[in-house]
């Protein structure tokens, strides 16, 4: 079957009508990228203001604004190569010692899978993997391979459930705090056991998201855990200024 030729005035609209259709249909079968577990991204700035012992500091516009500024600390060049000598041994040692000690109080053992949250460089996956917690990975916005893969702590790229124990010491880098605890929540197992090390009242890091002046805001953002113990400590000789708590929370219910 012969198809007539079509006049020369409409060969150009023709086209274009075909390539609108072909974009609309595109469009309408994909799913947009900003809907992609990017909650985060459009989840309204935190006001500055201090409330009930937790302020979000002020000066982050938007997420992206934020997250570059966690960047300009964690790929530090000078920083990074700290972590990596003058600094490696000295805190693998530390937090040896400190992990050690849970797995003397029956909080942590050898057959744990443990996640290290904001974990930099890895001198606490190090630390777990040399007093026999085998199952360990860290966590951070820059991968840091063997011992840590990419991911923000406002929503882990692990599945429900994932670990048994989980430990962190950059709760004030979180930005939405509530975010940071659900997240820990729902990657436990149940029964697991996080543990948390923060600074009270004090602007312990110029890159911190909040500060947090008492223990009971933090205490009232797990949902789904138990507080076992808030304990003093003398920030584990890592020359801090600031007085570190340690929270345990095992996990009473599922997700």
């Amino acid at each position: 079957m012969l198809i007539p030729k079509l006049p020369l005035l409409l060969k150009p609209f023709l086209l274009s009508l075909f390539l609108s259709l072909a974009v609309i249909t595109f469009l309408a079968t994909t799913t947009p990228l900003h809907r992609r577990n990017t909650s985060k991204m459009t989840t309204p700035i935190p006001s500055a203001t201090k409330k009930d012992g937790l302020r979000i500091r002020p000066g982050y516009t938007n997420y992206s604004v934020y997250i570059q500024r966690q960047l300009n600390k964690t790929l530090d060049p000078k920083l990074r190569q700290l972590w990596k000598t003058r600094d490696w041994e000295r805190k693998v040692r530390v937090f040896s010692d400190f992990f050690e000690s849970l797995k003397q109080r029956n909080l942590l053992w050898n057959t744990s899978r443990a996640l290290s949250i904001g974990a930099r460089v890895g001198q606490e996956v190090e630390a777990l993997r040399r007093i026999g917690v085998a199952d360990s990975i860290g966590m951070d916005l820059v991968p840091c391979p063997p011992l840590v893969v990419a991911g923000d702590f406002h929503a882990q790229p692990f599945e429900n459930a994932t670990f048994d124990f989980e430990f962190s010491n950059v709760f004030d880098h979180a930005l939405y705090p509530w975010k940071f605890v659900g997240e820990m929540e729902r990657t436990l197992k149940p029964g697991g056991v996080c543990v948390l090390h923060v600074a009270l009242s004090r602007r312990a890091d110029k890159y911190s998201a909040n500060d947090l002046y008492s223990v009971g805001p933090l205490t009232e953002l797990f949902r789904l855990s138990k507080l076992v113990e808030v304990r003093n400590v003398d920030g584990f000789g890592l020359d801090t200024e600031n007085m570190i708590y340690y929270i345990k929370y095992i996990t009473c219910g599922s997700l």
